[in-house]
């Protein structure tokens, strides 16, 4: 594998630039497909700056690399997130996002593994934890070291899926496997709270042997320190609750169940979008 150590250069500032890059290609990529998730990409997006431009070890130019980590994106409708990140990390031309949900494009809605740098087509919720745990024992039995990080979503985490898979990774001790759950606090029909409620997750998560951490997954400092926690962890699996805002960056999509599925409604709600998501030299 390429020497990658480079990535590790990037401050907090360079970080949050780059996010901010990201941002505007999820608003630029739902408002031209005139569908897509919007919210729980913007969510999630620090939290992805963070895994791929400090903390994995990935090659963009040899993206199958046996020795890489991998990143499983289980609530894959935050699929312009997972793209957009990628393109900006150079696993393809960002000049392919235009063609997300379009004809004759590689960008489904849902992430498929047909894209350079997915490693599992997701979507039907619940199904990716298992998944990671899986390539965590693979790891295991052909004696590399990468880690899996899997994306669970508040909502998803109510699929029956997620808990059997918990019960796998605790039996297991996969150390190197690390979920993280973007906790923003609303589903596709409202509130979390309201829908079906999850509470205590971090006591429900502990009862089933996996060693949690709860951070604010806007915060790059706790964000990459509680990485590297999990990075370093040798006692079994570990899991992240990130507390996060749906809809980050911009205002109106903020905490507001409608765009969880919705893009921008017009050209003023567009253009007041990309207005918000600017920082110098993004």
């Amino acid at each position: 594998m390429a020497d990658n150590s480079q990535v590790y250069e990037y401050s907090v500032e360079d970080l949050k630039r780059v996010a901010t890059r990201i941002r505007r290609h999820i608003i630029e990529m739902v408002y031209s497909a005139k569908s897509g998730h919007p919210g729980g990409s913007l969510s999630i997006t620090d939290v992805l700056t963070v895994l791929y431009f400090r903390e994995m070890r990935i090659d963009p130019q040899n993206p199958d690399d046996p020795r890489r980590d991998r990143l499983i994106m289980s609530k894959g409708h935050a699929s312009p997130a997972l793209y957009a990140t990628l393109a900006v990390r150079g696993f393809f031309p960002e000049e392919l996002l235009t063609g997300f949900r379009k004809l004759n494009s590689k960008l489904e809605g849902h992430v498929h593994r047909g894209v350079p740098g997915v490693e599992a087509s997701t979507g039907s919720l619940g199904q990716g934890l298992g998944i990671g745990i899986g390539m965590g024992l693979a790891a295991r039995l052909n004696n590399l070291d990468y880690h899996v990080y899997v994306i669970l979503g508040d909502g998803e985490i109510q699929e029956g899926n997620v808990w059997e898979s918990l019960m796998a990774g605790f039996k297991y001790r996969v150390s190197n496997v690390t979920a993280i759950l973007d906790r923003n606090g609303v589903q596709l029909d409202g509130f979390t709270k309201d829908v079906m409620p999850v509470n205590d997750i971090k006591a429900m998560v502990e009862g089933f042997g996996w060693k949690v951490l709860e951070i604010d997954g806007h915060n790059y400092d706790q964000i990459i320190s509680a990485i590297e926690f999990c990075k370093s962890y040798r006692d079994g699996p570990t899991f992240i609750i990130a507390n996060t805002v749906k809809g980050k960056g911009v205002s109106y999509m903020e905490n507001n169940p409608k765009y969880h599925g919705s893009p921008p409604a017009n050209e003023e709600e567009y253009r007041k979008a990309l207005s918000e998501l600017t920082l110098e030299g993004a």
